[in-house]
């Protein structure tokens, strides 16, 4: 059996464990998904102008923004529905249902049977709209930004389309290759929050094909992001849309700094109406420094080796908001945009 069906099963199993044993708590949604194509929706009813966002929580200490997260984006006009896909299965859950908004009609609560990255992909049949967002629970993207994004992915369906890129290269000198960064292109869109076609849900967790990769995102704990780029590449063909808007902010960046230290608190302020502080700690991934770069170039060198060929291509360019002319002119004295109005 598909290791992701076994996967599965214990999922099912795990829920109905979960729900049984909180009997006085808040009744969870009933997740009946499965791989087999007949129990997904038909594409062609899905909601073609309208989001759905799947946020991966874990840990506790980040409730309070992650409430405050979905609070935003539940208001913003597009988003259909938003389901908080708890990975953490040590959490309680009256401190689930307490700390977060539960009882809005948008909003419900996954919880997963394990850490699993790859259920961060999982096609839930109560995806009713073509345009899923993917989000980690410490990404704030103002209203603003958030429609510029799912514009772009209107007009680019086959491709992923997201604010944090990243790229891969070949080291010639060690003939491998390598996870990195580069100021004039860019081949991978993170998960931290990126728009992407419901299908791609559905081709990366139940295609034979990428049964090993997945074994390999678990045995890593790492990389899920980055076979999604390697599925989308390979099943759509579209390259990578970069959206270069302002107020996006990633609160669990080990960057965020007061007076030299990783912030504990951190303050938002940006179009949602998100102003107060909010605990952050530096709990992800990406907190692990370079250990964390080499996982992923070994991981990008172990999906060319499983899939049999390299299908991330480059591209270089941002999508940006706003137009304004680029030429400078003299006025008061001063070079400025001569779109400058004075």
């Amino acid at each position: 059996m598909h290791h992701l069906s076994l996967l599965f099963l214990f999922f099912i199993i795990s829920l109905h464990l979960y729900t049984s044993a909180s009997a006085t708590s808040p009744p969870l949604p009933t997740l009946t998904s499965s791989c087999s194509p007949s129990s997904q929706p038909d594409p062609l009813t899905l909601i073609p102008d309208r989001l759905t966002i799947l946020i991966s929580g874990h840990s506790p200490r980040r409730l309070p923004l992650l409430r405050r997260l979905i609070l935003s984006l539940s208001n913003h006009p597009s988003v259909h529905s938003i389901f908080i896909l708890w990975s953490n299965p040590s959490t309680p859950l009256s401190l689930l249902s307490s700390s977060l908004p539960l009882s809005l009609p948008s909003i419900s609560l996954i919880p997963l049977p394990s850490s699993s990255l790859n259920l961060r992909f999982f096609p839930l049949p109560a995806i009713r709209t073509r345009a899923v967002a993917v989000s980690d629970d410490d990404v704030s993207v103002p209203h603003r930004s958030l429609s510029f994004a799912l514009s772009l992915w209107q007009g680019n369906p086959t491709s992923l389309v997201g604010f944090f890129p990243r790229s891969h290269d070949l080291d010639i000198s060690r003939r491998t290759w390598i996870y990195t960064v580069h100021p004039d292109r860019f081949s991978i869109l993170l998960t931290k929050f990126l728009i992407l076609d419901r299908e791609y849900l559905w081709k990366y967790s139940c295609s034979e094909n990428y049964a090993k990769a997945q074994y390999h995102v678990d045995q890593e704990r790492n990389c899920e992001d980055i076979l999604m780029n390697f599925v989308v590449a390979i099943e759509g063909g579209g390259l990578p849309v970069l959206v270069d808007a302002g107020g996006i902010r990633d609160w669990g960046d080990p960057r965020n700094r007061v007076g030299g230290n990783v912030s504990d608190v951190a303050v938002s302020h940006d179009d949602s109406g998100m102003s107060e502080g909010v605990e952050v700690k530096k709990v992800g991934l990406s907190s692990r420094g370079e250990m964390h770069w080499r996982k992923r170039g070994e991981c990008i060198r172990e999906f060319h080796k499983l899939l049999g060929k390299m299908p991330l291509r480059y591209n270089y360019g941002k999508m940006v908001q706003g137009v304004r002319e680029q030429a400078l002119c003299r006025k008061g004295g001063r070079l400025v945009s001569c779109d400058h109005e004075e």
